[in-house]
């Protein structure tokens, strides 16, 4: 089936880094949000990391915003089964320049497999590009302890800079 992508990405002039998905899920597309399946692990994974609650879609937004966190997907549009990230083809990517030009990016983050190793194709940029497993429950290979070990090298690039 042809999804393409409604989601506006979200960040500011601030961001350091960026978390990149590869597309909404059909439970993330039906609430108009990322990573909004009640089983996917990566709100988990962001409240672990910073000893926060983030209780509502507001409340996720200003915490990306207000902690140089950009957040967007890979896929602008592909074909895909249901939310199945193995079967993606026929895709077009977003233009992520929207994001890298506005804003000092130092490391862009990848979550899963397709959206990292399109990206490492298909992108040429200066920027890292680092693979972070999938959150979603369907990765079943990793626990959420081992994610949240995983995902706190995003805590690295968001240190403050002395100037």
């Amino acid at each position: 089936m042809l999804v393409t992508h409604e989601l506006s990405p979200i960040y500011n002039k601030e961001a350091k880094i960026l978390i990149l998905g590869s597309i909404p899920s059909v439970k993330s597309r039906e609430a108009n949000f990322y990573y909004a399946h009640k089983s996917n692990r990566f709100w988990k994974i962001i409240e672990i990391i910073f000893n926060v609650k983030l209780n509502s879609k507001e409340e996720k937004i200003n915490f990306l915003l207000n902690n140089y966190i950009a957040l967007w997907d890979v896929f602008k549009e592909c074909d895909i089964s249901l939310s199945n990230d193995a079967s993606i083809k026929n895709y077009k990517l977003n233009d992520f320049n929207i994001i890298l030009k506005h804003c000092k990016i130092k490391a862009i983050f990848c979550t899963g497999k397709k959206s990292y190793s399109t990206l490492i194709k298909k992108f040429n940029s200066s920027i890292p590009i680092i693979y972070l497993p999938s959150p979603s429950s369907a990765n079943a290979s990793y626990n959420l302890e081992t994610l949240v070990t995983k995902y706190k090298i995003i805590l690295s690039y968001l240190k403050k800079e002395e100037n």
